[in-house]
């Protein structure tokens, strides 16, 4: 039982640092063009 808790556990961790090495590298590829595009939007309002 405790063995399944932690495998549960170690799933759960490496899901969670995928979605956040993703989430990182989709921000760090589109992160200026979308800074560039809010800046367009205020530059124009």
């Amino acid at each position: 039982m405790r063995l399944r808790r932690a495998q549960a556990l170690l799933e759960y961790a490496l899901i969670l640092m995928l979605a956040s090495i993703v989430a990182a590298v989709l921000l760090y590829i589109f992160g200026p063009k979308v800074g560039n595009m809010f800046s367009n939007v205020i530059s124009h309002i």
